[in-house]
C-alpha cells in the first residue's frame, strides 16, 4: 500500500496530464474555430467542453482522485493571511492584467500559470513542509516558456493565431512535464 503523500502526488499527477489534455484538445478546437470564423461563443462551448470531456471521460478516476487533491489544498488554509494573499496575487495578478494588456494574452496566461505554480510550491514547502516538486517543475516550465513564446511570435510566426496556439502548447508541455514526474 502506498502511503498517503505519494497518492496525494499521484492524484496532482493525473489531475496535471488531464489539464493537459484539455488545453492541447482547447488550443486546436480553438484554432478551428477561428481558422472557420465561427461566432465568438464557440469559443466557450470549445473550453468548456474540452474540459467537461477530459473530466467526464475520466470521471471514475476524478471521484477518487478529488478527495486527495482537496486534502493537500488543505494545507494552505493553515497559511498566515499575507501569505495566501501573495500566493492568490501570484496566480490572479497576471490573469487580471490580461483586462488591462489584452496583447500579452498568451504572455501572462504562461506568467500566471508560472508564477502561481511556483509560488504555490514554495509556500508549501515553507509552511506546510510539502514538497510538490511537480508543481514547481509546472511553474518553471511555464516561466521559461515566455521567453520562447516571444521568440516564437516575434521572429517564427508571422500569424498571432499561431503564436497564441503555439503558447498554449507551451502550457500544455509544462502540465504533462509536472503530470509524468508525479506519476513516475
Amino acid at each position: 500500500m502506498e502511503s498517503p503523500s505519494i497518492e496525494i502526488r499521484r492524484a496532482f499527477g493525473f489531475l496535471f496530464i488531464c489539464v493537459s489534455i484539455a488545453v492541447v484538445a482547447g488550443a486546436v478546437l480553438s484554432e478551428i474555430v477561428y481558422q472557420n470564423n465561427l461566432p465568438f461563443y464557440y469559443y466557450g462551448i470549445v473550453w468548456v467542453g474540452s474540459f467537461g470531456i477530459t473530466v467526464g471521460s475520466s470521471f471514475r478516476k476524478f471521484s477518487k482522485t478529488i478527495p486527495l487533491i482537496r486534502q493537500r489544498m488543505k494545507n494552505s488554509v493553515k497559511w498566515p493571511p499575507y501569505i495566501s494573499a501573495i500566493n492568490g496575487l501570484c496566480w490572479a495578478g497576471p490573469f487580471a492584467a490580461i483586462a488591462v494588456f489584452p496583447s500579452l494574452l498568451q504572455y501572462l496566461i504562461l506568467l500566471g500559470i508560472g508564477l502561481g505554480n511556483l509560488a504555490t510550491y514554495l509556500m508549501m514547502r515553507k509552511f506546510s513542509n510539502q514538497d510538490n516538486r511537480e508543481q514547481m517543475i509546472v511553474g518553471c516550465i511555464a516561466l521559461i516558456s515566455i521567453p520562447v513564446a516571444v521568440f516564437i511570435d516575434t521572429q517564427l510566426v508571422i500569424l498571432q493565431d499561431v503564436a497564441v496556439l503555439l503558447s498554449r502548447i507551451l502550457i500544455a508541455i509544462s502540465y504533462a512535464a509536472g503530470g509524468i514526474y508525479a506519476r513516475r
